[in-house]
């Protein structure tokens, strides 16, 4: 099968950082489904793994992790799909990632593809949709009684992957008063048009945005990058009592300054289910699922912003490009073919 590869941790603009190779077909066994993967989308860890992660000598290394496709095969134990079924996942980050023609991967965290979009548009959504649920409903535990208001979430880095489909659950499913930053006028834009309720300029001290939209302190933070830089900010504005949760990787935080407001903080890593195996790792498939639902009846949508062509060596370099320089908007995708 095609696939696109690395073989040693190279600046993205080095002519061997991603290329093109040519890979045994894999074979489905357990509980695992093969995928003819018809479109994926690029994250942040793809570039963070590149950079940091160097494959073992001769061997290719693929990455990718957020796929749409076909099911053409399934493992013995199998019980969730079957041969033809449209899915849609974020997959495992201790296994082969998605850019490649066929991948295989555990049922258990692969849902249904949404019917209204085609494989471009659903590719940009899974690891997003999963982190942003996981660290909105099960971290930061928010009520998904929308007539419980009173309450607020901040939400930096509203703009990208992340922040685009954090925006949108937490408008569209909960009662809280929604700010989100930005620091351009195109990314402010796109986070009004998400449902933000506010949108501050990060670039600026975070306190004196608030301060001049005359906001009171917030009850949430979903810190999504640069948390070093924002984390006394962050300790100021949150409200007594409140919760932050984050998912990037800052080299060191001050946790003190959270605990005369008793605040607690939260991390959030969409791989730790599949990493660990956990008990619950079904969840993530029912996530999915949830999230086709509401992505059908037009509660959520995709954000998509750009498709970088068919999934190659050089797309995919221009992709990692993009996500290096920190002006991505919403997701890029690239698709079979």
């Amino acid at each position: 099968m095609q696939a696109v590869a690395y073989r040693k941790s190279l600046p993205i603009h080095d002519a061997a950082a991603l290329i093109d190779v040519e890979l045994p077909d894999p074979v489905a066994q357990g509980r695992d489904l093969l995928v003819e993967v018809r479109a994926v989308s690029v994250n942040p860890v793809d570039v963070k793994i590149r950079r940091n992660v160097a494959p073992a000598e001769g061997s290719d290394k693929v990455l990718g992790w957020d796929a749409a496709g076909i099911v053409r095969a399934v493992g013995p134990d199998v019980t969730l799909f079957k041969p033809g079924d449209q899915v849609w996942y974020a997959g495992d980050l201790t296994r082969a990632g998605t850019n490649s023609a066929l991948h295989l991967v555990d049922e258990r965290i692969v849902g249904h593809k949404p019917v209204n979009l085609d494989f471009a548009q659903a590719a940009a959504l899974p690891l997003t949709a999963i982190t942003a649920w996981e660290l909105l409903f099960e971290r930061l535990q928010v009520s998904r009684d929308k007539g419980q208001t009173g309450q607020s979430l901040l939400v930096i880095g509203a703009a990208g992957g992340v922040g685009s489909i954090l925006v949108q659950l937490a408008r569209q499913l909960t009662g809280l008063t929604v700010i989100g930053t930005a620091s351009r006028p195109e990314t402010a834009d796109w986070v009004r048009e998400l449902g933000a309720h506010h949108v501050l300029d990060h670039s600026k001290p975070l306190q004196q945005e608030i301060a001049r939209l005359g906001l009171p302190p917030v009850t949430y933070v979903a810190s999504l990058n640069q948390t070093d830089q924002h984390w006394a900010a962050i300790a100021e504005l949150i409200a007594p009592q409140g919760k932050v949760a984050l998912i990037d990787d800052p080299d060191s935080l001050d946790i003190r300054l959270l605990k005369r407001k008793s605040v607690s903080l939260h991390w959030e890593f969409m791989f730790t289910r599949s990493m660990f195996q956990t008990s619950d790792m079904i969840a993530q498939h029912r996530l999915l699922n949830d999230v086709a639902k509401l992505v059908e009846t037009g509660v959520l949508h995709t954000t998509l912003t750009e498709i970088f062509g068919s999934l190659n060596a050089d797309n995919l370099k221009r992709a990692h490009a993009l996500i290096e320089s920190n002006r991505a908007r919403g997701k890029i995708v690239l698709v079979a073919g």
